[in-house]
């Protein structure tokens, strides 16, 4: 059988891969069968020029129809998408993750340069490894594109002049630098940061750390992510600051604001019990 060649988000064109497909599923919480049945459903389907925007539609549209919480985690880096139009959402989510892993969080704090201050997105601090680190974020809504050469570039100038600062003069409480994105880095930029020591945190990178895993692992998810709301619901939520699933486990009067029925609220819990769930 000859596959059919897609197109990525990213204009780009490959043969398109059921097994790549089936490990996504897998990834998701779907289970062997079910995740080899969508695969072969779709596949039987796929026309040479489709986009892989069509395909992950229609699986999504499988899965969903399998379990709800499966659905949405294959659907997570949409969710990522969705948290926009402006950066500070996304923000919001990581600062949110990175608390769930034990570290205390400033967003958009001034940071006194060497030669100029700075206002960083993110700064952490972790009171176990005595660490101090900043974080540029940038958020992008659209799947294809990649944070490049140019970015990593302007955040290590920014950096540099931070670590330069002379601590007879002021504190300079910064360990380490990180570029953060909700989408994929170019492959130059992947180069410049290691060779240059910028850390960098995205979809897919790093191999064995990526943004993906460390959602997983925290269990901290969008609360776009949640396959019950509807597009002006999650709108909504995120107008209230409330930007994250285990937010509304934690605390189920912040859908108040929706004024959703009880058999509304059940069903949404039921999801997010279901998402949070190992």
């Amino acid at each position: 059988m000859t596959l059919p060649v897609i197109i990525k988000a990213d204009g780009t064109r490959e043969i398109f891969d059921p097994a790549r497909l089936v490990r996504s599923l897998e990834r998701s919480g779907a289970g062997e069968h079910t995740a080899e049945r969508i695969a072969r459903a779709i596949t039987s389907t796929v026309k040479p020029g489709a986009s892989s925007k069509e395909i992950y539609t229609r699986a999504f549209s499988l899965l969903r129809k399998e379990a709800r919480p499966v659905a949405a985690r294959y659907a997570l880096r949409r969710a990522l998408l969705e948290l926009g139009p402006t950066g500070h959402p996304f923000e919001d989510f990581i600062s949110h993750l990175f608390r769930k892993e034990g570290w205390e969080v400033e967003t958009r704090k001034i940071i006194q340069g060497k030669c100029v201050p700075h206002e960083v997105d993110f700064y952490a601090s972790h009171p176990g490894q005595n660490t101090f680190l900043a974080a540029e974020l940038k958020y992008h809504n659209d799947p294809g594109y990649k944070t490049d050469l140019k970015v990593a570039l302007y955040v290590k100038s920014r950096f540099d002049d931070i670590f330069s600062c002379d601590p007879t003069v002021r504190a300079c409480p910064l360990d380490r630098g990180l570029l953060v994105t909700n989408t994929k880095f170019t492959s130059e930029a992947i180069v410049y940061a290691e060779c240059s020591g910028v850390e960098l945190l995205g979809w897919g990178y790093p191999l064995n750390n990526t943004l993906f895993m460390r959602m997983r692992s925290a269990g901290v998810y969008p609360i776009t992510t949640l396959t019950t709301l509807s597009h002006a619901e999650k709108n909504l939520l995120i107008e209230h600051q409330v930007i994250a699933v285990d937010e509304v486990m934690r605390d189920r009067r912040l859908l108040d604001v929706l004024h959703l029925s009880a058999e509304r609220v059940g069903e949404l819990l039921a999801e997010a019990d279901g998402l949070l769930t190992p």
